[in-house]
């Protein structure tokens, strides 16, 4: 739920980013921020089950979870380069999504189903109007982790 307020807040801020570099510099922060929160977050919750952060499931899912983070952290640079800022809200969706679904797969059911989600919301924002990539940001990021979020907090204890 917090990567998800955090998702929503950096929306806000970017619609009012008086370019594409601070658009996008505002969405980078953003992701820093949310993956800190939810590193804290999981390093908590290993250390309450008597385990280590990165041994079982918790190590298979960012084993499948960071390739698809590097493919878009290269195509991130690739697409400002080329002046391609438009298409970062699709290919940032597609490739989290592609990353939780793999990851998931060692996790409760919610959790490939929401990459699915961001997946399906990827794919739309590639084809919907430029104008229109803050608001599936927010959608995906900020929506899909609360709605999620709340699910797995209320059927698996977070």
């Amino acid at each position: 739920v917090l990567m998800g307020l955090i998702a929503i807040a950096a929306a806000l801020a970017a619609s009012g980013a008086s370019g594409p570099s601070m658009w996008v510099g505002t969405w980078l922060a953003a992701a820093a921020a949310a993956l800190s929160a939810q590193t804290l977050a999981m390093i908590r919750k290993s250390a309450a089950a008597g385990e280590g952060l990165l041994t079982g499931p918790g190590r298979k899912f960012a084993w499948n979870l960071i390739p698809p983070l590097v493919v878009g952290a290269v195509l991130t640079v690739v697409f400002v380069r080329a002046e391609l800022i438009d298409q970062l809200p699709g290919a940032w969706l597609l490739l989290y999504g592609t990353g939780i679904v793999t990851g998931g797969s060692y996790s409760v059911r919610p959790v490939p189903l929401m990459g699915a989600a961001f997946m399906g919301l990827g794919t739309i924002a590639f084809f919907a109007p430029a104008t229109w990539g803050n608001a599936f940001m927010a959608a995906g990021f900020g929506g899909l982790h609360i709605l999620f979020g709340i699910v797995i907090w209320r059927r698996h204890g977070g």
